[in-house]
């Protein structure tokens, strides 16, 4: 009886452990698609965030609306249709996989080209896009964003009145990327500096390094 009964707890024990895993990774394999979906929109937003255009209901509508492309820049500085999907993690993209995308954009008419951007801060990574006018060398928005910045110092990179300190600003002096951040009160080309962040220098550095490595990779297509 107890041989018995040993076999059927031994039997029952292992099919529910079959099963549990089953469920266990059908809802991962779930979760992971609806995961993917959100992060996808989730950078839509911020492209679409340096284009000066927030707080949208349906982010691929919007995205559909104001994004004509998602290119990739060849050596030379042309642009070709990216014929892949759409990618969320732009650092990888070009260090790995040596693709620079473009993202070519109309606003009330007018062509603009968002670059993705991508660094350091003082306790992590931190990102965003740049928004340029037409001509290339004037931004029309950006957009930041942190892993892990301080509240109040750091942190403020992802703020509004921050980021709309880039706006109008120059990107190229003399062939080379001008564009940054400085100590604060420290500007000494308007132009084409913003004033770092009170409290917050280390990711102000880290800003700074973060477009002029970056966008000089661009530089081809910014110069072209």
């Amino acid at each position: 009886m107890n041989t018995n009964s040993n076999s059927y707890t031994i039997i029952y024990a292992s099919v529910m452990v079959v099963i549990v895993a089953f469920l266990l990774a059908f809802v991962s394999s779930s979760l992971r698609e609806t995961q993917s979906k959100n992060v996808q929109l989730d950078t839509k937003k911020q492209i679409l965030a340096a284009l000066n255009i927030k707080n949208v209901e349906d982010a691929d509508a919007e995205y559909k609306k104001y994004v004509k492309g998602d290119m990739l820049m060849n050596v030379d500085g042309t642009l070709a249709e990216n014929t892949g999907e759409f990618v969320t993690n732009y650092e990888k993209e070009a260090k790995e996989n040596q693709r620079l995308h473009v993202f070519v954009c109309e606003v009330d008419g007018q062509t603009k080209y968002v670059v993705p951007v991508y660094g350091a801060g003082l306790w992590g990574a931190i990102w965003g896009y740049v928004a340029l006018n037409e001509d290339k060398d004037t931004v029309y928005g950006t957009y930041f964003s942190h892993a892990s910045e301080t509240p109040g110092l750091g942190a403020e990179i992802a703020t509004d009145w921050f980021q709309k300190e880039f706006e109008g600003k120059k990107t190229i002096e003399n062939g080379a990327v001008a564009l940054g951040v400085t100590k604060n009160g420290k500007v000494e080309k308007p132009d084409y500096q913003v004033d770092g962040i009170s409290g917050g220098t280390i990711t102000s550095v880290g800003v700074d390094a973060m477009l002029k490595a970056c966008l000089s990779s661009y530089l081809s297509f910014l110069t072209k």
